[in-house]
């Protein structure tokens, strides 16, 4: 029997992205930054953080060396850049689940789309189960997750290693 591969990818992501909508209580609360040094410019709206960076909102968490903030014309905050060996972030997609833990040298989290692109030795760690690649890209609002290896011939592969369910006693 041949196995449709990119059918098996997508059915083995799916059930590492169940119901990864974050805490509803997130997005109200504060956004708290340190860092070692900061530059803001007013006419562009990016904020550079440098130095062992930390931002955290709720149970969002982001972590890197570097940390650009984009805010939008309207004031708020459209786009978060974290670059690290590695960069961090983490979440918990809802009060019954674990935090998800996402690292890489570079992640682009798009504030609005609910979305975070990461790159460069990416990987993601939800509950037990870990996926490793290239690229990963993570949708929280849809709970899709996609994960892609490189484009060159011996390049990094996508990798996953998903834990078994208990057994359920009777």
């Amino acid at each position: 029997m041949r196995i449709n591969r990119p059918v098996l990818l997508t059915a083995l992501l799916l059930t590492l992205s169940t119901s990864v909508q974050a805490l509803p209580e997130d997005r109200n609360q504060p956004i708290n930054v340190s860092a070692d040094r900061a530059s803001m410019n007013e006419r562009t709206g990016i904020t550079v953080y440098t130095g062992d960076v930390e931002i955290i909102q709720g149970s969002m968490e982001i972590r890197g060396e570097r940390v650009e903030l984009h805010r939008a014309a309207d004031g708020s905050i459209d786009r978060i850049i974290s670059t690290g060996k590695p960069a961090e972030f983490q979440q918990q997609p809802s009060a019954e689940q674990p935090l998800t833990k996402a690292y890489g040298d570079k992640m682009d989290y798009r504030v609005k789309q609910q979305e975070i692109t990461i790159t460069e030795n990416a990987r993601v760690d939800q509950a037990k189960d870990t996926f490793t690649g290239e690229r990963i890209v993570y949708n929280m609002e849809r709970a899709l997750v996609n994960a892609f290896g490189s484009d060159r011939k011996g390049g990094e592969r996508v990798k996953m290693v998903i834990q078994p369910k208990p057994a359920e006693a009777n």
